[in-house]
């Protein structure tokens, strides 16, 4: 039997198929009230980029466990005045026993998983989204009971998230279908990385056509169309992303009893309208608190106490 016990995160394809439910089982336990505790245990957060339900869930999830927090502000320590990468992860390493990074480069990440001798975790990074995507497959195994079979369309831009719901997907057995402009698709090397961990039942579509991609699915997602960093960007990608919104035109394309997810923050009137936010069809609410859910898992099994 594998352990997930003191093991780096910085994907979701570090986990396996049997890993990746496992995870989501212990999460519907704990927000059934099962108890574990980390008391005396202290997760670090370093995070190079803003963040709301990150930060709050991972803190909120580590109290209720009974451990501690440390918030690494990088402008507050010596990295935000040059410290090295390696030095850093070598210090922080003897310190905590759990790091949460939210940074730009997936390298950076690699930095820290090489240097500090405890268990690392992806708290996004411009490539992956790992912590968001245990959020969604949890938040989506509630509303429809499965995550083999079901069809899952993406809309918007080809980024972080697009490219763990992916590989998350393959490793669930999902229908994952992407709809973005043209040169916004996701990552090829990650589409191809996903057709080699998929167990049965995954199929890829990547389309520029958001209808064709809607039709009779049964989870529709949708993200920002420019993500932190590129809102200069802004003004010029409306144009290309307005036939992606999520709309009430959209949802009727899609299964009858379709939910609808959205990772937050959301530009309402852009990606998605007000509309279907606060729609019947939203679980928008129930996927951000279910970030809470997934990290008290990930964190239990990373330290070894998710028995």
């Amino acid at each position: 039997m594998t352990t997930l016990a003191q093991r780096d995160i910085l994907g979701i394809a570090d986990l396996s198929a049997t890993e990746l439910k496992n995870i989501l089982e212990l999460a519907v336990h704990l927000k059934q009230g099962k108890r574990l505790s980390v008391s005396q245990k202290v997760l670090g957060l370093l995070f190079y980029k803003a963040s709301t339900r990150t930060r709050v869930s991972f803190s909120v999830a580590m109290y209720q466990l009974g451990g501690q927090v440390i918030d690494l502000n990088p402008s507050l320590t010596q990295v935000g005045r040059g410290e090295s990468l390696v030095d850093t992860a070598r210090v922080l390493g003897r310190y905590l026993d759990i790091l949460a990074v939210r940074t730009y480069k997936q390298e950076d990440l690699e930095t820290f998983a090489n240097h500090a001798e405890i268990p690392i975790i992806n708290a996004l990074t411009d490539l992956e989204h790992p912590c968001q995507i245990l959020a969604d497959l949890l938040t989506i195994k509630e509303n429809l009971n499965s995550l083999s079979d079901i069809t899952v369309t993406y809309l918007g831009d080809g980024n972080n998230v697009a490219h763990s719901l992916i590989l998350g997907g393959a490793l669930m057995g999902m229908k994952i279908r992407i709809a973005t402009p043209n040169g916004y698709q996701p990552n090829i090397q990650i589409v191809e990385k996903a057709k080699e961990l998929a167990v049965d039942g995954f199929e890829i579509m990547i389309t520029n056509d958001p209808i064709k991609a809607a039709k009779d699915a049964q989870v529709l997602y949708t993200d920002v169309w420019t993500s932190m960093g590129q809102e200069n960007l802004a003004t010029s990608r409306i144009p290309l992303f307005e036939p992606y919104q999520v709309n009430e035109t959209l949802l009727n394309y899609a299964d009858k009893e379709v939910i609808v997810l959205h990772c937050l923050p959301a530009h309402r009137g852009e990606e998605i309208t007000d509309t279907v936010i606060e729609g019947k069809h939203s679980r928008v609410w129930e996927q951000a608190e279910n970030r809470m859910h997934a990290q008290k898992a990930l964190i239990v099994s990373l330290l070894g106490v998710n028995n």
